[in-house]
C-alpha cells in the first residue's frame, strides 16, 4: 500500500503528468514521469490506470496490486516532487510478477534519460 502523501488522488494531476511528463513504454506498461522544480518538492507521489481493455475487475485489481508494490520501493529513487503515472496495457494481464518489474524498471530509466537533440 502507497502511503496517502505517494498516491495521486485528482484527475488534474493525474493530467499534469500525462501532459506536461516524459513518456516511456515497454511491453506491459507505459510511464509517464513529470518531474517538478525543486522549489516545490514534497515526496513522490504516483497513480495507476488500468482500463477495461486489460480485463475484467479481478484481473484489473490484481494488475493494479502488483504495480502498487513495485512501485512503492522505486518511489524513493525518484525526485522530490515528482509525479509518475503508470498505464497498464492489455499484455500485463498474463505477464509475470518479473516481467512487470523489468517492464517498469526500464520504462523508468527511459524517461528519466534525457533528451537526445533532433
Amino acid at each position: 500500500m502507497l502511503a496517502a502523501t505517494q498516491r495521486l488522488r485528482r484527475s488534474s494531476d493525474f493530467a499534469a503528468a500525462i501532459r506536461g511528463g516524459r513518456r516511456a513504454g515497454r511491453g506491459t506498461v507505459v510511464v509517464h514521469l513529470l518531474i517538478e522544480e525543486p522549489v516545490q518538492a514534497s515526496a513522490a507521489r504516483a497513480g495507476f490506470v488500468v482500463s477495461k481493455a486489460v480485463g475484467n475487475a479481478v484481473v484489473r485489481n490484481k494488475v493494479r496490486r502488483r504495480l502498487r508494490h513495485l512501485v512503492r520501493h522505486r518511489l524513493d529513487d525518484l525526485p522530490g516532487g515528482s509525479t509518475l503515472v503508470v498505464r497498464a496495457l492489455p499484455p500485463s494481464a498474463e505477464a509475470s510478477f518479473d516481467t512487470l518489474a523489468d517492464d517498469l524498471d526500464g520504462a523508468l530509466a527511459a524517461a528519466r534519460r534525457p533528451r537526445r537533440p533532433r
